[in-house]
């Protein structure tokens, strides 16, 4: 029998390689920054075409390469990082493994020029598929360039699962951006498709981070330092109030390496504990320096997972570092004693504050003339006297019902024929509809009751009508009287210009104004709102939180975004009408139970049920 186990061809070993190493543009672009990094850089030039499917270009003034370097560099295993084991555990550059240029030469067409200072003449080296095609002396300056053509040209099937351009350029701006972020001593910048979205100078880090995410991050960071025998930390948190519903403005470096730690990310969420809802997350830019042995860096083929080998210590001191932070800036709320109850007598000097505590205390306020003020709220409207319909009459001046008082109830028997509801189901005429806490609304029904969770059915309701516009590609617009403008990230406004076309089918008229700013002409049309630029800014963070969280269609994704943002909120006041037009449009909907995030729209009671809570 002939042998079985052979030794796979190196092309084919590189492409398997590259499956794990090269996963789309962004990441044959990760590793050529950071190789230019590793190469002392200090200017580095980036620039990519159609989402970096056609062209992926690294240029930078570093040391270069000589002849053989160059050739060498593209065979797997090459490294110039590390020569033994130990050195797995000592690492302070990027790359070591030896992997990235041979796979990313593997699934793509190569052009490398570079040139050392000491050299006279520099080397060009053209690789297709781990076929050197070409090897030749050129004219170059000093360092390197490196171009990354038709990725995955000889891998159909891996070039069909990339995205959009605009999806894949927003990844590639991604990995830009944390690479840029590590290193703000070194000059970036970034150019997509001929046009200019970064031009970062060397600086401190505060300026880098407003180069990266915006001038409008000026007044929002706050600085974070500490120092401990075995790690330092150092960066910026915002405040509280920039908190956003989505992820991505989190960056933890550790030794200047980009990790994703969900344990140290906990930390920090942590220390903003009671600053921020528990579905918000924080911005921070964090590095942390330790001693390279008490790290292993060797985890994931993408490197951006390490282990630590005491995590609880660094968890400590990352909590504590950003508590402190926090304090240090009065983020924190101090505790004003001077309004302890159980330290003064405070609340007998003020005169809103007595009347307050007097209403929670007697519960006589709730009877008489104060039942029929309009600022009554809460279970207390249930009995507001109604002239139209009254369910409870009593003459409050005649002492409490306990004494005596007569209180007369309404009878069927007493109703005239006629006089009942045409809908036999739904009585919303008035008197029979209300609100309880501004939040649920209860309609009387033939049969018993009808709860309605407001919030919950508007958002159905909304929902429902937005996906029916992005389905008929056709929303009516209001323009606006005073056209907004909205600065926005790059890669926001990549995402921006990605749902272009289903924005203006929601009805949002858009118009780009400079480098990724905006201007808001229109939106959609029936919505009440106090700022276009706000619900613009909203949407886009509710759009990114449900795409992370959830597996949605764009169209879907879109509709259910803007119907959360719109919606009627908990403590709307709603006239008669809009309460009997909201129910209405609700039964009208092709699922009427529940919301688009499966909570209940309203719960029935008949009679039966409501006798059972007295019986």
């Amino acid at each position: 029998m002939n042998d079985l186990i052979q030794l796979l061809p190196d092309a084919i070993a590189n492409q398997i390689a590259a499956g794990e190493v090269v996963q789309r543009p962004a990441s044959a672009l990760k590793e050529l920054l950071e190789n230019a990094i590793d190469a002392k850089a200090r200017n580095i030039s980036v620039v990519v075409k159609d989402g970096g499917k056609s062209l992926i270009q690294v240029v930078d003034d570093g040391i270069g390469m000589s002849i053989t370097d160059a050739r060498m560099c593209f065979e797997r295993h090459a490294t110039s990082k590390i020569r033994k084991s130990d050195d797995l555990f000592a690492i302070r550059t990027h790359g070591f493994r030896g992997e990235a240029m041979a796979s990313i030469a593997a699934v793509a067409q190569v052009e490398m020029k570079t040139k050392r200072a000491e050299d006279e003449l520099g080397t060009c080296i053209v690789i297709e598929g781990s076929m050197v095609k070409k090897q030749e002396p050129v004219v170059f300056r000093d360092g390197s360039s490196i171009s990354v053509k038709n990725l995955f040209f000889n891998v159909p099937a891996r070039r069909n699962f990339l995205k959009s351009h605009a999806v894949e350029t927003r990844h590639l701006v991604e990995e830009f951006q944390r690479v840029a972020l590590a290193y703000p001593e070194v000059a970036f910048s970034f150019f997509q498709n001929d046009l200019e979205l970064f031009n970062l100078s060397e600086g401190k880090l505060s300026k880098r981070i407003l180069g990266v995410f915006g001038k409008q991050y000026r007044n929002q960071l706050i600085a974070c330092q500490e120092e401990s025998p075995h790690i330092s930390i150092k960066g910026y948190i915002g405040k509280p109030e920039q908190a956003k519903k989505t992820r991505g403005e989190q960056y933890f470096f550790v030794n200047n390496r980009f990790i994703k730690s969900n344990y140290l990310a906990h930390a920090v969420q942590n220390a903003f504990e009671a600053l921020i809802s528990s579905d918000q997350h924080p911005f921070y830019v964090l590095f942390l320096t330790i001693d390279p042995k008490h790290i292993d860096i060797n985890v994931h083929p993408t490197k951006t997972e390490i282990k630590f080998d005491d995590e609880r210590t660094i968890y400590g001191v990352v909590r504590s570092a950003v508590k402190q932070a926090l304090g240090a800036h009065h983020v924190v709320p101090m505790i004003d004693f001077s309004m302890d109850v159980n330290l003064a007598n405070n609340w007998s000097t003020d005169g809103a504050k007595r009347q307050e505590i007097g209403a929670e205390n007697d519960y006589r306020t709730y009877r008489g003339p104060a039942l029929q003020n309009k600022s009554t709220k809460g279970w207390e409207q249930l009995f507001r006297q109604n002239p139209e319909d009254r369910a409870l009459q009593f003459d409050p001046d005649r002492g409490d019902p306990e004494e005596g008082q007569l209180v007369t109830f309404s009878s069927k028997a007493n109703e005239k024929e006629g006089s009942q509801s045409a809908s036999p189901e739904v009585s919303m005429g008035s008197g029979k509809t209300f609100q309880v806490e501004q939040a649920y609304i209860i309609a009387q029904t033939s049969s018993g009751l009808l709860i309605f969770d407001q919030q919950a059915a508007h958002q159905r309701i909304l929902y429902e009508r937005y996906f029916r516009q992005l389905e008929q590609s056709g929303g009516a617009s209001q323009q606006c009287l005073f056209p907004q403008t909205i600065n926005l990230s790059p890669a926001d406004f990549a995402l921006v210009m990605d749902l272009k076309e289903e924005l203006n089918d929601l009805g949002f008229q858009l118009t780009v104004f400079g480098q990724h700013s905006l201007l808001i002409n229109g939106v959609p049309a029936d919505i009440s709102i106090s700022s276009e630029k706000v619900l613009f800014e909203e949407l886009l963070e509710q759009f990114k939180h449900f795409k992370n969280e959830l597996s949605l269609s764009r169209k879907e994704n879109l509709a259910r975004s803007l119907a959360k943002k719109t919606a009627i909120k908990k403590g709307d006041m709603l006239k008669t009408q809009e309460m009997e037009n909201l129910a209405g449009q609700l039964f009208a909907c092709q699922n009427p139970n529940y919301s688009p995030e499966g909570i209940k729209t309203f719960v029935k009671l008949d009679v039966n049920k409501i006798e059972q809570f007295f019986y």
